[in-house]
């Protein structure tokens, strides 16, 4: 186990000192403006996993928490955000799982309140028009990644269009996910994010 040491001396010294704490990155700023900014998005999307699969649908999100991603025709999986968990709905086997936002990646897309600062940085991408803020929580690797791709546009919320985002869970099982079509703060009712149970009618757990 490592032990911080500190010399008495230099702690006496520098308790009189002005602390000065390190300059948060201004794309760091503007991703949390964006995110606080938007209220409600609409978009397309396409979902590429590990194995290159594509799957495409209509993507809902309404903050704080709610979201959700209808797949194209005939694919029997829905997944829907209720402002406190996500559930997984595959109609062809009945079956619907549920786990909280929080230990999701997907997380910090729907808690705009979220302080990017303590657990998210700005990736070097080369290209002054693309931003990319990595998000994990050191705490908690078990929730995975997500690193969200913004384009500077100075017409979008905060100055930043959400283009997609790529998710790591703690397996290192790869999602990206692309947007397009995106519409930002239009009139999304609650009844968006509604879903017909599969399961029989009896107990649940």
């Amino acid at each position: 186990m490592y032990r911080l040491f500190v010399p008495f001396a230099l702690f006496a010294s520098a308790a009189g000192a002005q602390v000065t704490l390190p300059a948060v990155n201004p794309d760091l700023t503007a991703v949390s403006a964006h995110l606080k900014a938007v209220q409600t998005m609409t978009a397309d999307f396409a979902q590429t996993d590990r194995s290159g699969k594509v799957l495409t649908g209509q993507l809902t999100l309404k903050r704080p928490g709610k979201i959700r991603f209808q797949y194209q025709a005939g694919v029997p999986i829905l997944i829907v955000g209720d402002g406190k968990s996500l559930t997984f709905i595959d109609y062809s086997v009945k079956q619907v799982s549920r786990w909280p936002i929080g230990n999701s990646p997907l997380g910090v897309l729907l808690d705009p309140s979220k302080d990017l600062t303590r657990f998210a940085r700005i990736l070097d991408t080369g290209d002054n028009r693309i931003v990319l803020a990595e998000a994990r929580d050191p705490r908690h690797p078990e929730y995975g990644a997500i690193t969200l791709a913004f384009a500077r546009e100075p017409g979008a919320p905060g100055g930043m269009r959400l283009q997609g985002w790529v998710t790591l869970d703690s397996q290192n099982n790869r999602t990206s996910v692309r947007l397009s079509n995106q519409r930002f703060n239009i009139p999304v009712s609650d009844g968006a994010f509604a879903w017909r149970d599969p399961r029989p009618i009896g107990p649940r757990q």
